[in-house]
């Protein structure tokens, strides 16, 4: 690997690492084989050459999805085995010459970013209690692309605007800290500005879940329980939105061996097939001429 899992962690990087930690000769890995996944599929390291990395790619992909660590098994063999076997992912590979691969895959995930525009009370208090609930926040801040919620805290000044901007970078929470009649107001305001009601809807107003919450720490804690529900929950971005990294990937079989391969910029592709490996491309088009 070209870089640490401290340098990626440290650099806010979407990543699994993936460790071979048994195999069954004849394999090109061995045991301690090391290699990180990245979002858009690249592998940057050696866990068992091209066949092997199509499988560990793709359920590399799917962990960045769900977030959840995977013991994955790579047995050869073009017959469908179990789905699960003792809590591990089990897939059948048939272009593996014989021997058998198990990796561990854990997802490194940055931390949501919260977007806490303003320097109130409220909004120190949120910044100071998100990181131990697993939250990356700035303060006097306006949401960007990639920005998992937007809090407006700015208690009047640039409200709209604020809200605006949490409700274009796709965030999937939007909250203003406000009295009913403030929000409403905002949201009016909004409105008028030509945002689009199905937007609209989707900002919280007041923000956060109701704990009668009266002091400035109390508030803070009712929006951070309400955006530990929502990273919980499912996903709210509205469509157009680019995908985030761990998004599902898109796959397709391999004509020839059957094996199910995700569909990048490196996949080998001929005739609108994708395969797993130039060698089965070519058997392809052998075939076909």
């Amino acid at each position: 690997m070209t870089r640490s899992v401290a340098e990626l962690e440290a650099a806010g990087v979407a990543f699994v690492e993936a460790t071979v930690v048994r195999c069954a000769a004849p394999t090109s890995a061995v045991t301690g084989d090391r290699a990180v996944v990245f979002g858009d599929g690249t592998i940057d390291g050696f866990v068992g050459g091209s066949c092997a990395d199509q499988t560990v790619r793709l359920q590399a992909l799917r962990a960045l999805e769900t977030g959840e660590p995977v013991l994955l098994k790579i047995r050869p063999g073009a017959e469908d085995g179990p789905a699960d076997e003792d809590g591990a992912v089990v897939v059948n590979n048939p272009c593996l010459s014989g021997g058998a691969l198990e990796l561990f895959l854990q997802p490194h995930l940055p931390p949501p970013r919260v977007a806490v525009a303003g320097d109130s009370p409220v909004a120190r208090a949120l910044a100071e209690l998100a990181g131990p609930l697993g939250f990356a926040a700035r303060t006097s801040a306006t949401a960007r692309e990639g920005d998992f919620a937007a809090v407006v805290a700015s208690l009047g000044h640039g409200d709209a605007e604020a809200v605006r901007a949490g409700l274009e970078a796709g965030c999937e929470y939007v909250g203003l800290v406000a009295s009913r009649v403030r929000g409403a107001a905002v949201l009016s305001e909004l409105r008028g500005a030509g945002v689009d009601d199905a937007l609209l809807a989707r900002v919280r107003t007041p923000a956060g879940l109701d704990i009668h919450a009266r002091t400035h720490a109390e508030i803070a804690l009712a929006i951070l329980a309400e955006l530990v529900a929502v990273r919980r929950g499912p996903r709210a971005v509205p469509e157009g939105v680019p995908p985030a990294a761990g998004a599902t990937p898109r796959t397709a079989v391999d004509p020839v061996c059957g094996m199910t391969v995700v569909v990048d910029a490196d996949t080998p592709v001929a005739g609108g097939e994708a395969f797993c490996c130039t060698g089965c491309r070519d058997a392809w088009l052998a075939r076909a001429g």
